[in-house]
């Protein structure tokens, strides 16, 4: 019994992971954020990234995200079985993407962006974690089209909207 039930932990926890780590297509609904709002914190899934003419813009999909305790709660909610089988989400963190609804949003050109990691030098061997690295948004526009080494649209980031602006980016770093 013990190498039967081994035998399908191993599948499950393939097919959750790829599960998590699979964003949502990016055809679906738009809206545009609404100004007169105050900070409002979201997480978001960035699908583009678009600078020029001295204003910057983005597409997102927003998502939720839990961690500890909440997520193995959620994640036991909505995948009893897996949850049974493996105790818990993997890493401890469980997104929900139950929408592939798309938000345009204005960018202000005073956002702050913290990032985990990113592409430093174009070499997969140089690529290590820095929590909380500052860079410029300029520098983040720039990156985020680069996807060679790595792809920073395939990372949530939670996001402050202040008046229909973003104001913040901190991208969340998952294993």
């Amino acid at each position: 019994m013990s190498k039967k039930r081994s035998a399908y932990v191993l599948p499950v926890v393939v097919l959750l992971f790829l599960s998590l780590i699979t964003t949502a297509s990016t055809v679906g609904t738009k809206a545009n954020a609404q100004s007169g709002v105050s900070a409002q914190q979201l997480t978001v899934y960035i699908q583009s990234l678009t600078s020029g003419d001295g204003s910057t813009a983005l597409s997102a999909d927003e998502i939720e995200w839990y961690q500890g305790a909440e997520a193995t709660e959620v994640f036991a909610q909505r995948e009893p079985e897996a949850a049974a089988e493996i105790g818990g989400p993997p890493d401890d963190y469980y997104i929900v993407n139950d929408s592939d609804s798309l938000t345009d949003y204005p960018v202000a050109a005073t956002a702050t962006v913290t990032l985990q990691i990113y592409d430093h030098t174009g070499n997969i061997e140089d690529l290590d974690i820095n929590w909380n690295e500052q860079v410029t948004l300029e520098q983040f526009v720039k990156l985020f089209s680069q996807n060679e080494v790595f792809d920073l649209s395939q990372s949530p980031y939670h996001i402050t909207v202040q008046d229909g602006q973003i104001t913040s980016f901190v991208q969340q770093y998952t294993p």
